[in-house]
């Protein structure tokens, strides 16, 4: 089942998904808060070790058209960098992390397959599993990246967060990944810049069949 890096909160606590820390978790949203209720009645009732939980980091890749405003923030920037020559970021709203600077744990789609694959291939991998890089890439390289498929230079132009998202944002999120690579898993290597490039470059610029077209 798909669990969630939202179950982590503002990450005080870690990364871990060591079922003893799992009960002390705070997510920071509704979303977040329904994830870390299913992985909690999973561990209460022993579900552990007969099912696959994966909590995925931030997905990105094809076919996202559906989620909307929730698609990735490649799937955002793309229009803005290809329509005004520029993308824009929420600042940062602390003293420690400077503008574009907030790190996540993207994960192409491809990645999170063969972590799903793997756990169906291999029927005694039970248990709850971080599914991410480990290896986060800061908002600024995203824009970059974006910019670099579409031969322009990145032009970033950061706005104020919503305020009532300042108190419920995770302003760094990096996978630790050894429970799952303790079961077998074969860790990633950091493909990040080709796979946004790819991503933008071999199919948002080419205009592929939007799911609402059909």
């Amino acid at each position: 089942y798909a669990s969630s890096a939202a179950v982590y909160g503002d990450g005080a606590l870690g990364f871990s998904d060591d079922d003893k820390l799992t009960p002390q978790l705070k997510p920071l949203n509704a979303y977040g808060f329904s994830k870390w209720l299913f992985d909690c009645m999973v561990l209460d009732r022993g579900w552990q070790k007969q099912v696959a939980g994966l909590r995925f980091f931030n997905v990105f890749g094809p076919n996202e058209y559906h989620k909307g405003r929730m698609a990735s923030v490649i799937f955002h920037a793309y229009p803005q960098a290809r329509d005004t020559d520029k993308v824009r970021l929420f600042e940062s709203h602390r003293d420690d992390c400077g503008h574009g600077e907030q790190r996540r744990d993207f994960i192409h789609i491809e990645e999170v397959l063969d972590g799903v694959l793997f756990a169906l291939d291999n029927k005694k991998v039970n248990g709850i599993f971080n599914l991410g890089t480990g290896t986060p890439h800061t908002f600024n390289q995203l824009a970059e990246n974006v910019c670099l498929a579409l031969g322009k230079k990145a032009n970033i132009e950061y706005f104020p967060m919503p305020e009532d998202l300042r108190d419920r944002y995770q302003y760094h999120t990096a996978a630790d990944m050894s429970k799952f690579q303790a079961a077998g898993f074969k860790s990633f290597p950091d493909k990040f810049a080709d796979y946004v490039q790819s991503y933008v470059r071999d199919y948002l610029n080419k205009g592929y069949l939007k799911l609402q077209d059909l």
